[in-house]
């Protein structure tokens, strides 16, 4: 079974993530309404089985809850993969949202790059700022040891544009996690 469960505690967060690449339940709970939107959609457009339980220095301010958890989601999504063996390592899709259109695009090839193409006009959705969009990518792209390119085609509500960033990483995740059939890791070197 492709899951892994991790825990990160500073001074500023505590984070439990509880992830299955094959399905399951979702819970979240992060103390930020509309990041628990988002993380719901991701797991469910990948059909992914989540938990994640988080506490934070909220009264600061979301920077460092969002943050944190992309960390420790991507660190728990590389242990789900192992060595990347048996998958088909890319994936791409598209996810419109009534205006906005947004494409993400995935090499699980245990080289971490973010390249994140994508404004939002408003500052913030409840409280959330449309700006750590960005920050748990890199996050989550840098622990899990993946490329991750995020291109916002169009969009004029932040709301609509975000939430197409998360569902389509959902789908592009899906599709890079699906067993291939082969023993080794996609990769002319046998390695990645």
């Amino acid at each position: 079974m492709r899951r892994a469960a991790e825990i990160r505690e500073t001074k500023e967060t505590v984070i439990q993530v509880d992830l299955n690449l094959d399905g399951g339940a979702v819970e979240i709970s992060t103390g930020i309404g509309f990041f628990d939107h988002m993380l719901t959609a991701f797991a469910v457009h990948g059909g992914f089985g989540l938990t994640v339980k988080a506490k934070g220095d909220l009264q600061v301010d979301c920077h460092h809850t969002v943050e944190d958890t992309g960390i420790v989601l991507g660190k728990a999504f590389a242990k789900a993969l192992g060595d990347f063996s048996g998958i088909r390592r890319y994936g791409s899709f598209y996810v419109p949202m009534d205006e906005a259109l947004v494409l993400a695009v995935c090499d699980l090839s245990g080289r971490a790059y973010l390249a994140f193409r994508a404004e939002f006009p408003e500052e913030r959705i409840g409280t959330y700022d449309s700006c750590m969009t960005e920050e748990f990518l890199r996050a989550f792209a840098v622990n899990a040891g993946i490329t991750l390119h995020i291109k916002e085609e169009y969009g004029k509500n932040s709301h609509h544009i975000t939430e197409a960033v998360y569902k389509s990483l959902g789908h592009a995740l899906k599709e890079a996690v699906t067993r291939s059939g082969g023993e080794n890791p996609l990769s002319t070197k046998g390695v990645l």
